[in-house]
């Protein structure tokens, strides 16, 4: 394979990426764009310093750096660019593909001066409380496949003056998300989203979902108001089922028994289907879902394993994090940290989806050493090994990007071959 023409190849599948994305920002945000997510996926980093390195350019880095600054501190960069995403990838969503949504954080413990700054629960601590933002992604994927699809990815602080509530931004995502993909798919959210503004704003949309219910509120059922953990456990299970599940490299096997119950939220119409599992610990998990219930084994298990899909892409989710080292990131306002958002977006869609199947196993053909590596252990390592390559490949064979006002004929949205 020469990898020297590949590596040419990217570039320009990177330049007519970034121009269907761009199409509505000005001249220099178009520029910015394109080079931002050459220099990301690159580099591996989001440090201004380190995408500038990736530039084939006589300006000093300084000036670049300072170039990237000032363009993405322009405000239109995140709607533009999360809008085109939506746009290509609602195609790939219909009426039983997931919608993932996860609830994660962005630590800075030391960075004083960034801006709005606010506390966070470090999900990967132990839930310390440290300085950082909250950030709300959106991955669409089907049950029994591994394919995923990046939708919506965005940053918020409680103290920002345009915060209202995180549960205004969770919804905030059901809409623009749902939009885009006339209110297609199912959207699935752990316990964090158990609470009823959520509930009433998918059922008011007509939207699908199965969330994880926590087991403190109060459900409907045959006319009276019983707590929701009372009911799992009066709950007749007679399904059963095992699966083999990774946990920090072993496998583990679970036995489990499952059932459901016809139940309503108090004060809402619609009728809804608590499913309970047990065989995970002491206490069974319970899942709420608008799904029908009509072939009931195969519909429940459907459902299970809608969920349970959460877990397995669980560390694709941390991919985008960890491979681009986003919690290095520098800059200090609050404009361009979310604008960085929209630009990891891209750059993971273009990863997970832009690029074609010949083009990721050659990738990874190209980095086997770290592939290997990567393969035990970890479900999706294809996506670390995909970004490590592309950075490898970029490194060894660097070359200058093409001209961007050449190629933004949208009709090339369907041309990345």
């Amino acid at each position: 394979m020469n990898y020297s023409h590949l590596a040419n190849k990217l570039r320009y599948k990177i330049t007519k990426f970034s121009g269907i994305l761009s199409k509505g920002l000005d001249k220099t945000a178009r520029r910015f764009v394109q080079e931002a997510i050459y220099g990301i996926i690159a580099s591996e980093s989001v440090m201004l310093t380190e995408i500038g390195r990736q530039m084939e350019s006589r300006i000093s880095l300084k000036k670049t750096e300072e170039r990237f600054s000032r363009q993405l501190k322009k405000s239109g960069i995140w709607s533009c660019l999360q809008k085109s995403i939506l746009t290509l990838a609602s195609e790939r969503v219909k009426d039983k593909t997931l919608l993932i949504l996860d609830l994660s954080d962005l630590k800075k413990p030391y960075a004083e001066k960034m801006e709005y700054l606010a506390q966070v629960r470090d999900g990967s601590d132990g839930g310390e409380i440290v300085d950082g933002y909250w950030t709300n992604q959106v991955i669409a994927t089907e049950v029994g496949c591994d394919e995923i699809t990046p939708m919506y990815y965005s940053l918020y602080s409680q103290r920002s003056p345009d915060f209202e509530s995180e549960n205004r931004e969770i919804i905030k995502a059901f809409d623009q998300v749902g939009k885009a993909v006339q209110n297609r798919g199912i959207w699935v959210i752990d316990r964090g989203a158990d609470r009823d503004d959520l509930y009433e704003a998918l059922l008011k949309n007509k939207r699908d979902f199965i969330i994880r219910m926590v087991g403190s509120r109060d459900l409907i059922y045959e006319g009276k108001a019983l707590r929701s953990l009372w009911l799992a456990y009066a709950c007749r299970l007679p399904y059963e089922n095992r699966i083999i599940r990774i946990i920090e490299g072993k496998e583990h096997l679970f036995n489990l028994r499952y059932g459901f119950m016809s139940v309503y939220l108090p004060e809402l119409k619609d009728p809804l289907t608590m499913v309970v599992i047990k065989g995970f610990g002491n206490k069974p998990m319970m899942l709420l879902t608008s799904l029908k219930i009509t072939s009931k084994e195969k519909d429940l298990w459907f459902i299970i394993s809608a969920y349970l899909k959460r877990w397995t892409i669980e560390e694709t989710i941390r991919f985008v994090k960890q491979t681009y080292d986003l919690e290095n990131i520098r800059v200090l306002r609050y404009v361009r940290l979310k604008n960085m958002m929209a630009l990891l977006l891209a750059v993971f869609y273009f990863v997970a989806i832009i690029l074609n199947q010949s083009q990721k196993l050659t990738v990874m053909a190209g980095h086997v050493l770290k592939c290997a590596k990567r393969v035990f252990g970890i479900p999706d390592f294809k996506y670390y090994a995909l970004g490590d390559g592309l950075s490898n490949i970029f490194s060894r064979f660097p070359g200058k990007l093409f001209n961007l006002s050449k190629h933004h004929d949208p009709q090339l949205a369907f041309g990345f071959g």
